[in-house]
């Protein structure tokens, strides 16, 4: 039987922890960082990502189109659902938890106990919509 390959796992690699680009992202606060590691999350298809985020910084009230599963890698990941912020309202995930997020659930993350590192495995495209605009890093940009 012939199979086709998603985009970027026709042949067999490795990523190391050491060999992760790291980098920022437009739409997360400047401290943030994001990896892509499979696919291409611009693009219709599967994509795996790591998203890094630094002691006490916040993510803001947001929601993504595509249905998202979070393992947390490292770190304690905070999150609370709804479109306002309310730190008594996350619930803290140890290293190992995994997280899923419908499409279309507005959210929001807390480094509150220090820095944390999740992977995140979507549908592409990925889609970033903050519930206040205000909140949105990429409306500073212009």
């Amino acid at each position: 039987m012939d199979r086709s390959h998603q985009p970027g796992q026709a042949d067999f690699r490795t990523i190391l922890p050491e060999d992760i680009d790291w980098k920022p992202f437009p739409g997360f606060p400047p401290q943030a960082r994001l990896a892509v590691l499979v696919g291409d999350p611009a693009q219709a298809g599967p994509y795996l990502i790591r998203v890094r985020v630094p002691s006490g910084v916040k993510l803001m009230p947001h929601r993504h189109p595509e249905d998202r599963v979070y393992t947390v890698m490292s770190g304690v990941f905070y999150i609370g659902l709804g479109d306002r912020f309310d730190g008594e309202k996350v619930n803290a995930y140890p290293p190992g938890s995994v997280i899923i997020l419908p499409g279309d659930t507005a959210h929001f993350h807390w480094a509150k106990s220090g820095e944390y590192v999740t992977q995140v495995t979507a549908m592409g495209p990925l889609g970033l919509e903050y519930m206040d605009a205000n909140d949105d890093p990429r409306s500073k940009l212009r």
